[in-house]
């Protein structure tokens, strides 16, 4: 099976549509542990990019740009190339999304 990569895209400053909510840090962490009780997570590469200082990566450099001009809401999560949350990511849509790879599931606890 290939590695399935997860990006999370984010700022220390919580996003201004977002007041309340966790931060895009605490939103990848928390991502990576829900993730961690459902799937076998062997495959899965996780990647935090900070908009506003990312790495020099071209594709991450322009995406975390278009954040900014466009004013979307982050956190913004990306499953492979897809882009599957923005703003307040819902476990539901990632789990949908993830599915489609068909990735092992932890087994269940007795």
């Amino acid at each position: 099976m290939s590695k399935i990569h997860i990006t999370v895209y984010g700022a220390e400053q919580v996003c201004a549509s977002c007041v309340g909510a966790p931060s895009s840090k605490d939103t990848y962490e928390w991502l990576q542990a829900a993730l961690g009780r459902k799937y076998d997570t062997e495959v899965i590469i996780y990647e935090y990019v900070d908009i506003k200082n990312p790495p020099p990566v071209e594709k991450h450099q322009q995406f975390a740009e278009r954040i900014i001009e466009k004013d979307l809401f982050y956190p913004v999560v990306f499953i492979n190339d897809e882009l599957v949350a923005e703003g307040i990511p819902r476990l539901k849509t990632i789990y949908r999304a993830l599915d489609q790879y068909e990735l092992p599931l932890q087994p269940a606890k007795k």
